[in-house]
């Protein structure tokens, strides 16, 4: 077992190096990159692009410029994440010696194999797939990147949409697994990707029985590595607690010094997953190749003194940091409570949805506003609905553009009638702010200049906000009516997204950053987040600088917002840690 894991120990230092080295060259590349697409977009009289701009991407020559710069992102990162940690696996294996200049060489030079038709599929499938699938590898741009709730609820509650998304994974799922060894066959045997292709599936196909065990064993002890970690950590924790018992301030000190290091300690070691699983990947390469490449035998220990300097200056900054922060510790510490609950489609789970009952449960709740989805019926009228159809809350497969009002009121939601706009402002008014998410195909300007209308009727222009992921549609709203306010949804987006022209920005959870959140408030806007329903990504965001926090489960949000304000100081410590 140690000539297994004394190898990974000894990478270490080589590791850390190319982490450094590939960060700085990155930053460097993305910087140009950027610098060229912000001109690009500028040129338009543009502050940024969203998922609503579709006809601008593909319509226009800045949209091209914008594609292609994306595309030139994407192979720098597969370039700088994944063929360099390759080719670096490789001479570790090997025992030579490590050039981090010739490792960058051979790691762009590889790419010129990526284009064509083929290669641009495998890296498409490495940056939006794999890590969607959790199959494979993929870059550090999109590891993160995942199905945005509103359309992942879609597919969850429509059983044809899921079976084709578990087919179309299932599918995607065996694509990948017999590509596994693509990039290692076009970075360390310089073939075509087609090529590449045929490697990876005859070694796979001979192999994968191996392939899932050795991945499994791998694995089993990472995770067992991290349970360790993780006991030892709640053991600090737990002493620091009791230190914190004993004295406060002592052990505000002792319990931040140790938060600060296990953080910085397992950001660490979050650097070194993909490396470790990559040199495991190349071992098995080739293994399966039959060109056997142990690297059990223990290497002489090489000095890196620079390495225990960055760490004697990461213990001294440590200490400073936590010293520092015990002495303001109140004023860091001091609980923000300024986000404010929003239900999702009328009162979440808390009642019948998009229906006027179940908006004034979420009121009764202690929810400070309620977000609706209003669509346009056959004659004009505008009613209350979140999908396409009825099919899934009325059990009609009819849209609200093929039915008149009359028809739409004899449906029910749970036992209520379907709402109509002018329901939901009489039942939201001088209660809640009421999120009007102007809806579907029929979301146009008349729908904007008839809900305007409505509002004004109702004198509720300061307590109802027209929304939508149509930023068009805001942008008029915005511009022709000044007086009325307006919030537009992205969940993604490039360049000066709080520069938008809307009073509100909302955020998908992944994009809900505080770089983002502060961006939008530097802009005098406010930042709402959607759609927020684990209590661990409420409590994150109930803790963060967000304005509103829109959910399905009010309840919860309010129970968790109870248990914010009850904190005791060790709880507020390891909370922010976490959130971070």
């Amino acid at each position: 077992m140690k000539n297994k894991i004394f190898p990974y120990y000894q990478a270490v230092p080589e590791i850390f190096i190319y982490q450094a080295v590939s960060k700085f060259v990155l930053g460097v590349l993305l910087g140009l990159l950027h610098a060229m697409a912000m001109w690009a977009l500028k040129s338009t009289g543009r502050v940024a692009i969203s998922s609503g701009d579709y006809k601008f991407i593909f319509g226009t020559w800045q949209g091209a410029v914008l594609i292609m710069l994306g595309i030139c992102t994407v192979f720098v990162y597969v370039a700088l994440d994944l063929n360099m940690k390759i080719i670096l696996s490789s001479k570790l294996l090997n025992k030579e010696q490590i050039f981090i200049r010739q490792i960058l060489k051979e790691s762009f030079f590889s790419l010129k194999k990526m284009l064509s038709i083929n290669g641009i599929g495998v890296v498409l499938y490495v940056t939006l797939l794999a890590p969607i699938l959790g199959v494979g590898v993929s870059v550090s741009l999109t590891k993160g990147l995942y199905i945005p709730t509103f359309i992942s609820s879609v597919i969850n509650a429509t059983p044809l949409y899921n079976i084709l998304y578990s087919v179309f994974a299932l599918v995607f799922t065996f694509i990948g697994l017999a590509n596994i060894f693509v990039l290692h066959s076009v970075a360390l045997d310089h073939l075509s990707v087609k090529e590449a292709q045929a490697q990876s599936k005859g070694l796979m196909k001979k192999h994968w029985k191996n392939y899932l065990k050795e991945n499994f064993l791998y694995s089993l002890t990472i995770m067992l590595g991290i349970g360790i970690i993780v006991a030892f950590v709640l053991v600090v924790l737990f002493a620091m607690k009791q230190v914190m018992i004993l004295n406060a301030s002592i052990g505000r000190f002792t319990t931040l010094l140790a938060c600060i290091v296990l953080s910085i300690a397992i950001s660490f070691l979050g650097l070194m997953i993909t490396p470790f699983y990559l040199m495991k990947m190349t071992q098995l390469y080739y293994s399966y190749k039959e060109q056997k490449k142990e690297f059990y035998e223990v290497r002489k220990r090489r000095k890196h003194p620079f390495i225990k300097a960055a760490v004697l200056v990461v213990l001294v900054i440590s200490i400073l940091s936590a010293a520092l922060v015990t002495r303001y510790f109140d004023e860091v510490f001091s609980d923000k409570g300024n986000v404010e609950i929003i239900a999702h489609r009328g009162g979440g789970i808390e009642g019948a949805e998009n229906t006027v009952a179940g908006l004034l449960r979420a009121y009764e709740l202690g929810a400070k506003g309620s977000e609706i989805d209003i669509q346009r019926t056959l004659d004009g009228a505008y009613v209350v609905n979140h999908d396409t159809n009825f099919q899934r809350t009325a059990n009609v497969n009819k849209t609200p553009g093929e039915m008149t009002l009359e028809e739409v009121k004899e449906l029910s939601v749970d036992g209520e009638p379907v709402a109509t706009l002018e329901e939901m402002l009489s039942a939201s008014k001088d209660r809640l702010i009421l999120f009007v998410e102007l809806k579907g195909s029929s979301a146009d300007r008349q729908m904007a200049e008839d809900a305007i209308m409505l509002i004004k009727e109702y004198g509720m222009e300061s307590q109802a906000v027209l929304i939508s992921l149509k930023y068009d549609l805001i942008d008029y709203i915005e511009t022709t009516y000044p007086e009325m306010l307006t919030g537009y949804l992205t969940f993604v987006s490039f360049g000066d997204t709080a520069g938008l022209n809307c009073d509100y920005l909302g955020l998908e959870e992944e994009s809900a950053t505080s770089d983002a959140i502060d961006a939008i408030h530097q802009q005098g806007k406010k930042a709402i987040v959607w759609t927020a329903n684990e209590r661990g990504s409420q409590k994150h965001f109930l803790l963060s600088q967000a304005d509103y926090l829109i959910t399905d489960n009010v309840e919860q949000a309010m129970e968790v917002m109870q248990e914010i304000k009850e904190r005791d100081d060790f709880t507020k410590i390891i909370d922010t840690v976490l959130s971070e």
